[in-house]
């Protein structure tokens, strides 16, 4: 199977129903915006269409309803599996990127009244300390130690998210109290501060 006939969604249907079973696509969609919706964003008609394009090159089974609804249900074959495996194992060399519509406003935020820029940033705040919640929500939920030997990944990408989540309330709070400076100050010196309640501190 030639990767370049795979997108990103080909390898997130894979990931998921090797992660939960064979699935419907409204599985699917459920599954995915309980999961890696939160950091990963794509049309998700694309779970409607792209479960029934990899069964026709083998990576899916798939069986129908006689009666009802006749929903499709996809299931992971042993060449899907082994596509799967080879992506998993294979190099990373994308660099971390950010659609942040946001940050984009920042950047252009001189061709604006400057007000706009304060507005912005308590938005923010406001947003990353809302999706903090969630996540931290998820890791009471889901339980389990993160720093255990056994980690699961899932929770490890909930710890990720975290830092993310963190890093951007920093950066905005510094914004807001026009404190840039100080939140230069405490990266140089490699501390990371008191990021809960937004606030970071330095030496």
């Amino acid at each position: 199977m030639s990767a370049a006939r795979l997108s990103a969604t080909s390898y997130v249907v894979l990931g998921m129903i090797a992660l939960r079973g064979p699935s419907t696509p409204y599985d699917l969609k459920r599954m995915v915006g309980d999961s890696v919706g939160y950091f990963w964003h794509f049309p998700h008609a694309q779970l409607y269409s792209e479960p029934a394009r990899l069964a026709t090159l083998g990576l899916l089974g798939v069986t129908t309803e006689d009666i009802g609804r006749r929903r499709k249900t996809y299931s992971l074959t042993d060449a899907g599996r082994a596509t799967l495996e080879v992506w998993l194992a294979a190099p990373t060399h994308d660099h971390f990127q950010i659609r942040d519509i946001a940050e984009l406003k920042l950047f252009f935020g001189c061709a604006g009244d400057p007000a706009n820029i304060a507005a912005l940033a308590h938005e923010q705040i406001k947003r990353h300390q809302d999706r903090i919640a969630v996540y931290e929500g998820m890791q009471e939920r889901l339980g389990g130690d993160p720093d255990g030997p056994g980690a699961r990944p899932r929770m490890l990408t909930l710890e990720l998210g975290l830092e993310i989540e963190y890093a951007a309330l920093r950066f905005w709070t510094a914004l807001a109290d026009d404190d840039l400076g100080r939140l230069r100050h405490a990266r140089r010196a490699g501390q990371n501060g008191e990021p809960r309640d937004g606030t970071f501190s330095a030496t």
